[in-house]
Formats: structure tokens, sequence, C-alpha cells
């Protein structure tokens, strides 16, 4: 249930000892020829995979123990199940049985509302240049650790707690999967796996309390986009797996030029575009040299609003769009990941494409297909479809992106 985006290795040479014959060898020189095939293992894992769990590090409740001082001896205490993990790094991480593996949460709970803690573990590095050591073998350790803020990419998350104003009384779930408050919450342990070849962001469109015009009802239709848009972003790890979606859909001002650029799509409802003012397509129109896709769904009952959205892109974008038996059969929309000869028919509703200088057009209610509707009266095989098209918007988006700003 989690999505990070971990980032790659820094960009930086290698370099090793140079040895030759009467080398005199010294503690500085002997780290210096090991420590570069640790950084080449380091730098291939993180290369190819994302830090997680290989196995164990489960969390139980458990009684305090007997040491314990008697101020101490509550329902907060853990007990970190033998297991391993690996750090972004690449560092393993091995919590093996015979050390002290009992934790105790000692966050205060607070005072209103509620206040999440993470319990993760983080790899220590044994090596200290600093400090003396008069021991032959060094051990690589860990850390057990509480925090009230999300783990940082070095740690990896064990679990989640939600505390509430109170008495803190851990608890193991009911539902493992709807964990209340005060439960053990497994859901965002990450498990170590190979890196997907791309990861995108979607944003739409942010208004603010100023737009008079922007009122309620389409606060909730945007809602309704945001949260179907989050839907096919779930989809893409099952559906795809070379490619990652994440989740947490942003939602950016056009005001602000800057923020629109860290996304490789971008959503506009079809009332969204033809209320745009010239600033707000002037920076779209930059977005979309940088390599953006702009998204626009609108109804297909509506010709007016139709010829309104194809003349602002013509004559506001300078952009001519091909529908979709004008587009060439190889193109990626068509094939790539999923083959579509004709756009799908959407709960027996005909869905048109059209696309051209990084904008596409959906005429007919493709976004509406991608989560659950209220009426739940989507066919599963209409969803799986939609969902597949989108997957092809997504892929095509990050293409375009990353090799127009591979030109730059």
């Amino acid at each position: 249930m989690n999505d990070k985006n971990f980032s790659l290795p820094r960009i930086e040479p290698f370099e090793r000892l140079h040895v030759y014959d009467s080398l005199m060898m010294n503690a500085k020189r002997w780290l210096m020829a090991h420590d570069y095939h640790r950084r080449r293992q380091n730098v291939h894992y993180q290369s190819l995979n994302q830090p997680g769990i290989v196995c164990g590090l489960g969390v139980k409740l458990i009684e305090p123990p007997e040491e314990a001082p008697a101020q101490f001896r509550d329902k907060r205490w853990l007990e970190i199940q033998p297991g391993i993990a690996i750090d972004i790094e690449g560092n393993p991480i091995i919590v093996n049985p015979s050390v002290n593996r009992k934790f105790r949460i000692a966050t205060a709970p607070p005072t209103t509302g509620t206040l999440t803690v993470y319990l993760v573990v983080s790899f220590v590095e044994p090596e200290n240049p600093e400090r003396k050591q008069d021991i032959e073998v060094l051990r690589e350790w860990f850390r057990f650790d509480e925090k009230t803020s999300p783990p940082n990419e070095k740690e990896i998350e064990l679990c989640r707690i939600e505390l509430q104003p109170g008495v803190v009384k851990l608890q193991k779930p009911k539902d493992v999967l709807f964990p209340e408050v005060n439960d053990i919450d497994l859901r965002y342990r990450l498990l170590a796996k190979a890196r997907p070849e791309a990861v995108v962001n979607v944003a739409l469109m942010k208004y603010s309390d100023a737009d008079d015009w922007y009122n309620s009802d389409m606060q909730k239709l945007s809602d309704r986009d945001r949260e179907n848009l989050s839907y096919l972003m779930r989809s893409v790890s099952s559906l795809y797996p070379a490619l990652q979606g994440i989740t947490e859909i942003g939602q950016v001002s056009l005001q602000n030029k800057r923020a629109i650029a860290d996304y490789d799509l971008f959503f506009l409802a079809d009332w969204q575009v033809v209320n745009l003012d010239e600033e707000e397509l002037h920076t779209l129109s930059i977005y979309l040299k940088t390599g953006g896709i702009i998204l626009i769904e609108t109804p297909t009952n509506n010709s007016f609003l139709i010829d309104n959205i194809h003349k602002i892109i013509t004559d506001k974008l300078d952009i001519d769009l091909l529908s979709w038996e004008e587009m060439s059969r190889y193109h990626p929309l068509r094939t790539q990941p999923f083959l579509f000869t004709i756009p799908p028919n959407i709960n027996q509703q005909s869905i048109e494409i059209q696309s051209g200088g990084g904008i596409i057009l959906v005429i007919g209610n493709l976004l509406s297909a991608w989560g659950i509707d209220e009426e739940f009266s989507l066919a599963r095989n209409d969803i799986r479809t939609a969902q597949e098209l989108g997957i092809n918007i997504l892929h095509f988006a990050w293409c375009r992106r990353q090799m127009t700003q591979l030109l730059q």
C-alpha cells in the first residue's frame, strides 16, 4: 500500500586503491580497498532495486519484561521478530534472534485529535574513524526508533500506530487490513523488490478561494476525478509492474509554473479548460514543450463544449489533434503496453480519443471507469479495459517526457 519513489544513486565516479609492488599497507588504505567493493555493490543494488523487508521483522504485543521499572510496566511493549531488510543504499539490516528485540513505544498521546507513531529500523555503520578500535571484528548493527514523522529513505518501516488522547494501550488489530486507533498497523511495510522502469506522477488543477466562479459542486467533481485517477494509479503495479504509479494525486495551481513541471501527466476537466486565462494557458504551453502530457475529458453529449475545447487547443495552444483513426497504427496509445485496435466501449457507451502535441482529449466517460462507481454498475471487464487504456496513457506520458528531457 506504499508507493514511494526512491532516489537513484548519486552520479559520481568510483575511486579505488592503486596497487603496485612495494606499496605500504596501512589501515586507511585497507579500508579504502574494501570500501570500493562495498560501494560498487551498494550502487548496483540501489540502481536496480528498492529498499524494504526481505523476510521476518514481524511485530507482536508482549507483556512488560521483568526487568522493566515499575513506571514502564504498561501496555506499550512490542517485540520485533528476527528478519532481514535492505536499506536504500543496499546495506543489509540483519536482526538476529540473539539480540534484544523488545521495544516500548514512549510517545505521549496527543491532547486532541490523533497522532501517528512510526516504528522503524535502520542500518548502523560500525566503523568509527574517530574512535580507536582494539577489537578484531566489527559487527554491522541496526537500531530501532520511534518517530512521529514518516520514515526517511534510510529507514525501514516496521509498523505504525495511531494514538488518541488518553492512556495508550496497544492492541492487536481485529482486522489486519482495517486497523483502528492503538492497533498495530502493518499495511505500509515495504518489501524489497526490483525497481520499476519508470515512476509516473499525475496532478490535477487546484483553485483558490479567490476564484469566485469555482463553487462546491465543482469541488465535488474535482474530488471525484482525483479519486478515479488514484484508482488508476493503484492498478498500475498489478497490471504492468514495469511502471509504478504514485497514488497521491497532486493538486497544482497553474499560477505556479515550476510546480507543474514535477508531473508527467496533468488532468483537466472540460469545465476547467474553458475557464483558463491567458497566464494559465501560457504555463500549459511551457509544460507541453518540456514533455508533459495534458489529459482532458469531456462527455459525448455536449457538442458546443467539445467545439470550445477544440478552439482553445487550436487557437491558444497552436495544436492540431488527430483522431484515433488518423493516428499511426504503432502509436503508443494504441500499442504500449496493451494493444487496442479501437477505443473501448465503457458501460455500452463509446469512447473517442484524439491526440496531438502532448494533449490527449477523451470524449466519453473514461475516468469514471477507472474506479468503483457509486451504483456499482460497471462490469469488471469494463473496469479492466478502461484501466489498461489508462496505463497506455500513463506509459505514453512517461515516454514522451523522458525523451523530451533527454534532449534538453
